[in-house]
């Protein structure tokens, strides 16, 4: 099933079940997924494509979030984190800090890097490897943290 069949079952749901919040949301991924098909110019994007999406709204929520937690405005951020606890249930399972860790190690290796100047070769080559399973900031503390 992909992610738009799944989404479009969720909202019928949320609509079943008056659930306002959880409707508004799904209806923003389902916009935002279909404004990306029609930018390509394909009737439907491919899993990896739609994962791109996807990572790019919960980032989005996250940057926003920390913003507004930085102003003190609290009505925003619990509205902020209700949406982005509707939006992860449609992500693939986070991997953990280990397991990226790990992932980390066996890149160094496989590309050879041994400075930080490899910073963005080390980088170009994790990012597919780990694309929605996990953050990019703690992908990218993590690869600092090995090469130094």
């Amino acid at each position: 099933m992909s992610l738009l069949d799944r989404l479009n079952d969720d909202m019928k749901q949320a609509m079943k079940n008056k659930e306002k919040e959880k409707l508004s949301v799904i209806r923003m991924l389902k916009a935002s997924i279909q404004n990306e098909a029609i930018k390509f110019g394909k009737q439907q994007l491919s899993e990896d494509e739609e994962l791109t999406v996807l990572s790019r709204e919960v980032k989005q929520r996250k940057d926003s979030l920390q913003e507004f937690q930085n102003a003190g405005r609290d009505d925003l951020v619990e509205k902020l984190q209700a949406e982005l606890t509707y939006v992860e249930i449609y992500m693939p399972e986070q991997l953990s800090e280990e397991e990226v860790s790990a992932i980390v190690q066996e890149t160094v290796a496989e590309v050879g890097a041994s400075s930080k100047a490899d910073m963005g070769r080390v980088m170009g080559a994790i990012m597919p490897k780990v694309k929605g399973k996990a953050d990019g900031a703690l992908v990218n503390k993590l690869v600092l943290h090995h090469l130094s």
